[in-house]
């Protein structure tokens, strides 16, 4: 099991030959990327079952693996649905130019199921028999469909879907990569038994939710292992565990044909970068809304307690300011009887000379004794 490095799915891979088989022509990749637009996490799934045997099947699976990682990987995004089909078509035509070049291998192919998950987006497509799962609020679904003789004859009734696991038609392909033709994608995604083919298509683009899980895998394990038990799987274990033990349960069951199993799980989604934006914008207005609300009551509390720095204060003239430097006076009086002498003369501040008060006489048939005037400590402060 390993973890996308987008931290965008966490997956789970496993593939063995079975027990009958020495060649295993089974082929799968995971690939984790970025869109080149908008730089979304991106996940693209993809099991191939190689048809042929001694004919090269392995070749031809690998060709479409690569063929169709190539084309998704290295074009913009535009219309997944159309790209994914694109993809597969341009498979077809690479598996055909093998055999061209080396006609020995006439007969190979490949069936395919890919699964395109683009942000939350899901988008599949399929050709064959290999399957892909979805499981959601505990309960499983094929999403794909299977393009074999026994689904057509269930989809037009002339067979039931028991009879169709022995029936000696149930392997027989009706769609796959790397035949005469051009292969036809299925881009059909069906969420309900009584879906028609363009509701199924309508659901390419599905949201995923937290916890869904997606499973791809060749026949070999769906031959053996039933739909309920793929879901307990899933369900009880973690995800390596859940891989491991459907693969050793076909094996146990005969495992006549390879078996390959890709599980994704969707733990948690990438933030949307609207939401984001939105995120940083609130903080933004909080920040500056709580900014404002503590200057106000600043302010408030300056001009409550009359602490503004900026704002100069008359004295008073009970009041005394002192300028720094300035000498200090200090006057003693002495109470005077009506007719006493009057001061008349401030006292000259100089940092100089002592400050002197002069009395002038008020009346002077009267001797009355002066008032004492004691001069101010002349150092300055």
């Amino acid at each position: 099991m390993k973890e996308s490095e987008l931290t965008h799915t966490i997956v789970a891979e496993l593939s063995h030959p079975g027990e009958k088989r020495t060649t295993n022509e089974d082929r799968y990749t995971v690939i984790n990327y970025r869109t080149e637009a908008d730089k979304k996490p991106a996940m693209l799934a993809l099991v191939a079952d190689g048809i042929g045997g001694h004919r090269a099947g392995e070749v031809a699976a690998q060709i479409t693996v690569d063929t169709i990682v190539n084309n998704i990987t290295s074009k913009k995004v535009s219309d997944p649905v159309k790209q994914i089909k694109e993809a597969v078509i341009e498979a077809g035509q690479a598996v055909m130019q093998a055999v061209q070049e080396e006609p020995e291998r006439e007969g190979m192919g490949s069936t395919v199921a890919a699964a395109w998950i683009i942000g939350s987006r899901l988008y599949i497509t399929s050709a064959g028999d290999s399957r892909i799962y979805l499981l959601r609020d505990n309960q499983i679904r094929q999403i794909s469909i299977d393009h074999t003789w026994v689904q057509e004859a269930i989809d037009y009734e002339i067979i039931t879907p028991d009879e169709a696991k022995d029936h000696p038609q149930a392997h027989v392909l009706r769609r796959y990569v790397g035949s005469r033709e051009l292969p036809k994608p299925d881009t059909r995604l069906r969420l309900a038994d009584d879906e028609s083919d363009a509701q199924s298509e309508a659901n390419q683009g599905l949201r995923l939710q937290q916890d869904d899980q997606i499973l791809l895998c060749s026949d070999g394990l769906t031959d053996l292992v039933e739909d309920g038990e793929i879901c307990e799987a899933l369900q009880n274990q973690s995800p390596r565990e859940a891989v491991i033990s459907l693969v050793d349960l076909a094996r146990e069951r005969g495992g006549h044909d390879n078996i390959t199993v890709v599980l994704v799980v969707i733990p948690k989604l990438p933030r949307r970068r609207v939401g984001r934006r939105a995120t940083w914008l609130w903080a933004t207005l909080g920040g500056a809304i709580l900014l404002i609300s503590i200057t106000l009551i600043a302010l408030a509390a300056s001009w409550w307690l009359g602490v503004f720095p900026w704002i100069s204060r008359t004295p008073s003239p009970s009041s005394t300011s002192m300028e720094p430097g300035a000498p200090i006076i200090e006057m003693t009086s002495t109470s005077l009887p009506v007719g006493a002498m009057t001061p008349t003369a401030m006292p000259t501040q100089t940092p100089e000379s002592t400050p002197t008060v002069t009395p002038t006489p008020r009346d002077t048939s009267t001797a009355f004794p002066l008032p004492t005037i004691a001069p101010s400590d002349t150092s300055s402060p």
